[in-house]
Parts: structure tokens; C-alpha cells; sequence
């Protein structure tokens, strides 16, 4: 019979893209307050491999990403995207404006051989975790390098992001070195 224990605490991170810089502002006060210091901060990447978001979200997006200390628990994930879809609806009656969502937010964290975003969506790659959402190992880190899957978004497939997670991950390794 193998023994349980207790997950090692993970690097929360969270995505937010918006074509409104007072949503980025806004959405980072959010994440300090609630979910801890801001350790890293990736620079702003414009955000323009898929369509699927222009309906709702307006054109000329910028998708900027947050990493956060203190480290979690892998299990606090399901919490955090339920409070970040508040967020994001509190923000649209706080900020009106011609699109129904102006503001994404999507947490998720980073453990030093993955990367896991959740989503209120299932498929068949999706786990479900609690309060009807779901986790989905994005990428994984194999021979020094993030590699993706399948099912992974087009903006985490291109190499762009990939330099930021290997500082998180670094962050991460000495976090629990001690350093």
C-alpha cells in the first residue's frame, strides 16, 4: 500500500489578459490582496493566436502573468477560479465597457515538472476538481525545456511564455531549497 502525504506547496500563477490597461492594474491589486505577494511578473505579450475571445473580449488583447508567494496547496486551485470569475464580473459592472467581458482571469500553478490551469469547462483531458471545475495539466517540463501536449492552447504552445515559467520554476526549486 503506498503512504499519503501532503502535497509540496505550489507557485500559484495567474494569467490576465484585457485590451484595458486599468484591467491589468486592477486585476493585480485583486491578486495581492487575496493570494499573496507578487514575486514575478512576466512582461505584457500581446495575445493573438486564436479569435476565439473577440466576441466577448474586443480585439488587441495583452495577456501579462502573475506569480505568487506564499505557495499553495495544489487543492486551493478549484477556490481560486470560482473568486476569479467573481472578479471578473465585478469588474465588468465596476468598468463598463462595449464588450460583455473585458477582463480574463486564470489561475493556476506551476510545480517544478508542470503546469496546471483551471477551467470551468470539461474534456477529456480535464480533471474535475470541486465546485464545477476542472484542472488541466497545460505543459510539462521534460530535458530543460516546457513541452506541450496535444490539447494545449496555441499561446502556450509557441515558445514566448516558456522563458517566464523557467524563472517560476527556478523561483520555485530554491523557494523549497530554503533560499
Amino acid at each position: 500500500m503506498g503512504e499519503i502525504h501532503k502535497p509540496n506547496g505550489v507557485l500559484p500563477i495567474t494569467a490576465v489578459f484585457t485590451r484595458h490597461s486599468e484591467g491589468i492594474a486592477w486585476a493585480k491589486e485583486k491578486i495581492q490582496e487575496n493570494w499573496g505577494k507578487i514575486v514575478l511578473e512576466s512582461p505584457a505579450f500581446p495575445f493573438e493566436q486564436t479569435e476565439y475571445y473577440t466576441p466577448t473580449m474586443g480585439p488587441h488583447l495583452k495577456k501579462i502573468f502573475f506569480a505568487m508567494d506564499p505557495t499553495m496547496d495544489p487543492a486551493q486551485l478549484a477556490e481560486m477560479k470560482v473568486q476569479s470569475n467573481t472578479w471578473e464580473e465585478e469588474f465588468a459592472h465596476e468598468f463598463p465597457t462595449d464588450e460583455p467581458r473585458p477582463l480574463n482571469i486564470d489561475p493556476g500553478y506551476l510545480d517544478l515538472g508542470k503546469l496546471v490551469l483551471a477551467s470551468s469547462k470539461d474534456f477529456y483531458h480535464r480533471i474535475y476538481l470541486n465546485q464545477g471545475i476542472y484542472a488541466e495539466i497545460t505543459l510539462y517540463y521534460t530535458r530543460g525545456k516546457w513541452t506541450d501536449f496535444p490539447w494545449t492552447f496555441p499561446d502556450y504552445r509557441e515558445e514566448t511564455y516558456h522563458p517566464f515559467f523557467v524563472k517560476c520554476r527556478e523561483w520555485l526549486f530554491k523557494k523549497r531549497r530554503g533560499e
